[in-house]
């Protein structure tokens, strides 16, 4: 599948001009195209097929009910704090793509990427843990990837979904998001429900160089359609805290995010576990662990310094790590 939708990206200039959320007359969208009403109707067409909202005002011309926050490489780029600007190898920025992970994992086996971010407004194959699909309709999200290579193997990289989970509330609380909680080992929630997921993805040799990607998903203003696709509650920021600029999110997520994985192989979880615990939406909860063959209920203790869950259970403590299993709030 090719990386990026060329009929998509041929659409972008009427989509650039509906993205206001204003009603604009085939005609004057004509104009400004230099093309024909009936080519401008043609557009619209395709924009539907997307998944994009289109509606149509009776007399007056088309609209995206509002708006669409278009992601722009500028406009990320001119918020990113110098430290990250250094640290950055490539901003790409992308309409459409099967998944972000998948290019920039791509691109480190071919011993590039490093430093590479990818943003899509939309992914057709996004993927989330255990081989769950994630839902990204055309610029209901914040969904994206970095690439980073480490050297001294995979150990150096225990816990790094975690750290990445505080890097992700830490981006939120900048804009005053409320109720922000983490759920072991991937995930943030928001209210009880998901709002961002992480899913980590390593390439080369585990034991000495390696490379890993980080890909995020976030939540921004998901239509109510897309719940069809999602197996469990879901919530997204314009719910919870509406207004907030999606390129002014992007790059504070960066600027959380880079720094990061620069240092991380020198500060390791430890340095996150405290700020970690106190985010745990299940923190000294009755919770099940739940593997594809076996099941354990018992107490949330909190996480070592591997990030590895910790269970009070059956007058003893059992250690989970990641891997093929989840935690899920027991249910008396």
């Amino acid at each position: 599948m090719p990386v990026s939708d060329s009929a998509l990206r041929q659409l972008r200039p009427v989509l650039d001009l509906l993205a206001d959320g204003e009603v604009h007359s085939g005609e004057s969208l004509g104009a400004v195209l230099g093309v024909s009403r009936a080519a401008v109707w043609k557009q619209l067409k395709k924009l539907e097929s997307y998944g994009i909202p289109l509606e149509s005002v009776k007399g007056r011309g088309y609209r995206l009910p509002g708006g669409l926050d278009l992601l722009v490489a500028q406009g990320i780029e001119a918020r990113l704090a110098p430290r990250t600007q250094a640290l950055l190898g490539e901003l790409i920025l992308l309409d459409r793509v099967d998944s972000t992970n998948a290019q920039i994992l791509a691109r480190l086996e071919k011993g590039r990427g490093h430093g590479a971010v990818m943003f899509a407004e939309q992914q057709t194959a996004g993927r989330g843990r255990r081989g769950r699909s994630w839902a990204s309709p055309f610029g209901g999200g914040i969904n994206f990837s970095i690439g980073w290579q480490f050297n001294g193997g995979v150990q150096l990289l225990e816990g790094l979904s975690l750290a990445v989970g505080v890097a992700l509330t830490r981006a939120l609380a900048e804009f005053g998001v409320p109720d922000i909680r983490l759920k072991w080992p991937n995930d943030v929630w928001c209210r009880g429900r998901k709002l961002a997921g992480v899913l980590l993805e390593l390439s080369g040799d585990l034991t000495d160089r390696c490379a890993v990607v980080v890909g995020v998903g976030l939540n921004v203003g998901l239509p109510e359609a897309s719940s069809e696709n999602i197996d469990q509650p879901w919530i997204d920021l314009n719910r919870v805290h509406p207004g907030i600029g999606r390129n002014d999110l992007a790059a504070s997520l960066l600027n959380q995010l880079l720094p990061l994985l620069e240092t991380y192989p020198v500060e390791g979880f430890a340095a996150y576990r405290e700020a970690w615990q106190q985010l745990d939406q299940f923190s000294g909860r009755s919770v099940r662990i739940v593997s594809a063959r076996q099941e354990w209920t018992g107490v949330d203790r909190g996480v070592d310094d591997t990030g590895a869950l910790i269970l009070e259970a059956d007058g003893g403590v059992k250690r989970f790590y990641g891997g093929e299993v989840s935690l899920r709030e027991a249910v008396d």
